[in-house]
This record gives structure tokens, sequence and C-alpha cells, in this order.
């Protein structure tokens, strides 16, 4: 591989590469992507092709992905919402057509044989999954895969005003590296599913939030002084982001406490230059 491509958007491995990098890495073949989308609840998506690799991300039912090979159970993949490029269970995915017509904007909510609360849930699914509906039973939405209360949805062109308030309902979900559904939720996980949910295009990995989102402010470095911060500003540390909730209190899914987590934004810097991430790197407003 040439130049300064990140590993973890760049779709290339020495045997096979995107087309579209034909010109800028060297791969014993070149092949378009195919599209295809997930098809079931969330998907782990790994570095490596084996279950015993560490967890990158998730996709979530509905999301679009290329397609670049198939090998002893796994796909090799570059994620269509924010680029993340590695290996998902191949038996995950399904056609590309049709899009979804509507997402969960309950925290979680279930998937029903029929439209009928007492049936056995078929699944579960998080806040942000995507669906087809293809027609209505009373309260429900019916879905190629089942029946959905359809208060929990909304069309995907829905949008939810304030992101910090998506954050805030995310309150005490367990902290989990590479999580990003409901269930489980790391740093920038959280901060990716909230501004999904507001509409806002968003990396996936704290670095990269911190060098695409909003606008820099200004930061002391020389000191723990960081007044002005408003609702929904953006907090960045080497490997961390929390976003704030007021003026004063920060919101982040950490391993101290191994959940989504509020507290007092001056509490969370003491402790985390003491103790694992340093410094405060930024502060960007969207």
């Amino acid at each position: 591989m040439t130049g300064m491509l990140d590993p973890r958007l760049t779709p290339a491995r020495p045997d096979i590469a995107d087309l579209r990098l034909r010109d800028r890495v060297t791969a014993a073949r070149y092949v378009a992507g195919t599209p295809r989308r997930v098809a079931v609840p969330s998907a782990p998506l790994r570095r490596e092709p084996s279950p015993e690799a560490g967890l990158d991300t998730e996709a979530l039912l509905g999301d679009a992905v290329d397609l670049y090979d198939e090998a002893e159970g796994f796909a090799f993949v570059q994620l269509a919402r924010d680029g993340y490029v590695g290996y998902l269970p191949a038996g995950c995915l399904g056609p590309a057509d049709p899009e979804p017509t509507h997402r969960v904007t309950a925290l979680r909510t279930f998937l029903y044989p029929e439209p009928d609360l007492k049936r056995p849930v078929l699944a579960h699914l998080s806040l942000g999954a995507g669906l087809v509906a293809t027609g209505a039973a009373g309260a429900y939405l019916e879905t190629p895969g089942g029946y959905v209360f359809a208060r929990h949805c909304a069309p995907v062109t829905a949008r939810e005003p304030d992101h910090a308030a998506t954050a805030a309902r995310l309150l005490g979900t367990p902290y989990l590296w590479g999580g990003r559904t409901s269930l489980g939720l790391d740093c920038s996980g959280l901060v990716q599913l909230c501004l999904d949910a507001a509409g806002l295009p968003c990396p996936r990995d704290a670095d990269m939030q911190e060098q695409a989102l909003g606008r820099p402010l200004p930061l002391d470095r020389a000191g723990p002084d960081l007044a002005g911060l408003r609702r929904g500003d953006l907090v960045f540390w080497r490997g961390h982001v929390g976003l704030m909730l007021d003026a004063e209190t920060l919101i982040h899914a950490n391993g101290h406490h191994m959940a989504v987590a509020a507290e007092p934004l001056a509490e969370a810097v003491a402790r985390i230059r003491a103790h694992s991430f340093g410094a405060v790197t930024g502060l960007r407003r969207l």
C-alpha cells in the first residue's frame, strides 16, 4: 500500500482491493464492490476474519455495505455509513434492495412474527436499525422479517433535533469496546449513534471525529479552564470523546463507569488526565 491511506477506511489487502484504488495501492487483483445490506439486527465488524478478533464496530439492520470478498464464513466489506473496513459474518448480509423506509427511534424494540405483543419475539432491534415497511397492521408496521410496534419507528427522513437529548436517553447503557447499539456503546459509538439520529454524518472513531466534525473551539492547554462550552459541544482526549449536556456536564461512554455516564466535566478532566488519556486535545461545536 502506498501513500498515507488509513487502513480503517481502505478496502485493500495484498490479494484484493477496491477497483477505485488501482492507482493508489498494490494488490493482486482489483474488483468493484458488490452492494449488499445487513439483514440481521446487528453484526460485528472485526479487523480479522476470526470470531476471536476484537470488535472494531457494529453494523445495524439495513446498513449498506460494499462486499469485496467472501471466504470461510466471513465477508470483507466497507460500511457505507462511515467507510469503515473489516470482516462481517457472511450470513449477516442480504440483498441491497429494497432500501429501508423506516428506522427504529426507540432505544430498543422487538420484531414479532405477528402483530401481537403476546407472541414470542423474533429479534431485538436497536435504536437506529433500518426497516422496510411493506404495510401496516393495527399498531404495527409489517416488514419482510416480521412486525414492529409503529410508534417505536419513524420514516428514515425523520431527524432528532437534539443529539444531546438522544445521548441522555442512553444513560446507563453498558460500555462495550466497538459497540454502537443500545445494548452496548463505546465513546465514539455513542457520539456516532446520536449524530446519525440527527441526520449528521459522523466518522466512527474519536480521532476521526475530532478532525471532521463541526468547527474547533479555542482550547487553553495550559490549564483546566473549559469555560464557554454549551450543550452539544464535543470534548476530545487522545482516543476518547464525550459530549456536553450543558456548560458543566459531560456525558460519555467510558471504561471507568463501564457505562454511558454523566458527570461534571471538571471531574472527568482531572480523572482522565491522571489515569488514562491525558489532557483534553480538542473541542468541537457542531
